[in-house]
């Protein structure tokens, strides 16, 4: 065969490989592009409802197994300028309860305070301050979840009077006023009574909590909710 036959047939390959791998390459370039698009362009809540409304519904897209949010690279330069998040979420440090894939948000979307317990102390209230009154969050939501191992262990430490070793005497200490105040309606689940009162108290500490976050609530630029995660179903109910 003379060389600039195969020259030819050569060049003719190189460019049909190119040709198959730009067409293949296309259609996740341009998810990736309208990922990022749409992040760029996405609007903050103009309200604390619409900032709750955008976090229910992630969590029906995340229980229904139909999320939005499944490239967690798209966006990464623009959130490298800085963020925005519309909400912040108090959750459990369980590693079972990841916020941002149970309410179906990219990255940048919901600032996360996570202690064991779920509870606020003067780091997370700290946390929710900057939150509010430096990144703009609307709503702020107190997350516990279904068979909470520190709401559990708190259960435990009160009926058995002995606290655990080490420095779990804080965690059970703030988790402690939830268990005290359903123990005496003797409920037929106590560690689902006591997780879904855990909450409320610290979402009723969020918005209570002065000067910024009391002073920001009372104007009505942020909400505080309480909700409980079903581990089981990937549902969130709100309390």
């Amino acid at each position: 065969m003379c060389e600039n036959c195969t020259t030819s047939i050569m060049s003719r390959r190189g460019l049909l490989t190119g040709s198959i791998a730009l067409s293949l390459a296309a259609p996740f370039a341009a998810r990736a592009l309208a990922q990022d698009m749409s992040k760029s362009e996405m609007m903050p809540p103009a309200s604390p409802e619409e900032a709750l409304q955008r976090l229910t519904e992630g969590n029906s897209r995340y229980a229904a197994g139909t999320p939005n949010n499944t490239d967690h690279s798209a966006a990464r330069y623009s959130r490298s300028q800085g963020q925005q998040p519309f909400a912040a979420i108090v959750s459990c440090s369980d590693s079972r309860v990841v916020p941002e894939l149970i309410f179906d948000q990219a990255p940048g979307d919901i600032f996360v305070v996570r202690v064991a317990g779920n509870f606020l102390n003067d780091d997370g209230i700290a946390s929710l301050e900057y939150a509010a009154a430096v990144l703009g969050i609307q709503a702020i939501l107190v997350l516990g979840h279904t068979s909470c191992g520190a709401v559990d262990a708190t259960i435990k430490s009160i009926k058995g009077n002995e606290l655990p070793p080490g420095h779990l005497p804080s965690l059970v200490n703030a988790i402690r006023p939830a268990v005290y105040d359903v123990m005496g309606d003797s409920p037929p689940d106590l560690l689902a009574a006591a997780t879904a009162e855990n909450a409320r108290l610290n979402a009723a500490k969020a918005a209570s909590t002065g000067p910024i976050l009391s002073d920001f609530a009372a104007s009505g630029k942020i909400k505080s909710y309480a909700g409980v995660y079903d581990i089981a179903t990937g549902k969130v109910a709100l309390l």
